[in-house]
């Protein structure tokens, strides 16, 4: 097996150099230059389809022109899911009924209809270009990104059969989607220390302390709260999470990614006896006693 890469293409696009992934982003205005920055990807692809010549092509759902790359040569594509496959059931159901629309308020409920399951909702629950009646950015790249998956060979998906059988099965027989699901993917590390350091350096001491605290405690008694490596919150958002957290009463671990400023990781705790602790985009912890320090 062999691996051939190509330069991201930052500067040409307009990003700082070493700016590779969406979490290196430091505004919303740099958004577009990175999108862009993905589209120049297509030609050195291209030139890397025509000298090897894969069977197929595997490429992110993100990657919409690369269906258009792979058919030039004749090389089926097939799109990535990071996602599951109750989120594509669900986006899927959203987009070809709008049952958004029939509601008159915000918080009004819905249904998303046809799913093997009753999913309720409400438009504040949903992303901006699903509540917008106008057609938003992201709306646009949706649309395309869709066109592209209808036009791939199929998709794969990271999950896994036994955990959401039912919705493994609805996206192949009713929506009739050819489908794999693969997953979990992870990185292949095999030693335990190297596991434990998939994704970003961690900022608990071989998540001992974590450990300990969650052996200490009931079965199902606690919740694990993360919005990913990519979700960035101002400081008056991470208080209200961290109000709502402080009054449910519930045990909970808490990943919380650190900003900008070093020095922001207590500004945003409320009065009290929660308890936190951040490190660089990676574990924090959890509420009450016994309070967790994770660095060491």
């Amino acid at each position: 097996m062999g691996i051939l890469t190509v330069d991201f293409p930052a500067a040409a696009a307009g990003l700082p150099e070493g700016c590779e992934s969406v979490d290196q982003i430091t505004s919303d205005d740099m958004s577009p230059n990175f999108a862009k920055a993905t589209t120049l990807l297509q030609d050195p692809l291209e030139r890397i389809l025509d000298e090897v010549r894969p069977d197929c092509l595997v490429a992110d759902m993100f990657f919409t022109w690369a269906t258009e790359a792979a058919a030039k040569f004749g090389i089926p594509r097939l799109v990535f899911h990071g996602t599951s496959f109750f989120a594509l059931c669900a986006t899927e159901n959203m987009r070809l009924y709008k049952p958004q629309r029939q509601v008159s308020s915000d918080d009004e409920p819905f249904f998303v209809p046809d799913l093997p399951h009753q999913i309720k909702l409400t438009k504040m629950q949903l992303p901006e270009h699903e509540r917008s009646e106008s057609e938003t950015d992201f709306a646009r790249i949706a649309a395309s990104m869709e066109e592209s998956e209808l036009l791939s060979f199929g998709v794969i998906v990271n999950s896994f059969y036994e955990l959401e059988t039912k919705y493994a099965d609805y996206y192949r027989d009713v929506l009739k989607r050819r489908a794999w699901h693969i997953g979990p993917v992870s990185l292949c590390n095999r030693e335990v220390e190297d596991k434990a350091q998939r994704g970003k350096e961690a900022s608990i001491d071989k998540h001992e302390s974590c450990l300990k605290w969650l052996d200490s405690k009931k079965p199902n008694s606690v919740i694990y709260i993360c919005f990913g490596s990519v979700v960035k919150f101002d400081v008056s958002q991470l208080y209200e999470i961290a109000m709502g957290l402080e009054y449910s009463g519930q045990q909970f671990i808490w990943v919380v990614r650190r900003g900008e400023n070093e020095n922001e990781s207590e500004e945003w705790l409320p009065e009290g006896n929660i308890s936190l602790d951040i490190d660089n985009c990676d574990l924090t912890n959890k509420r009450r006693r016994p309070t967790i320090t994770p660095r060491g």
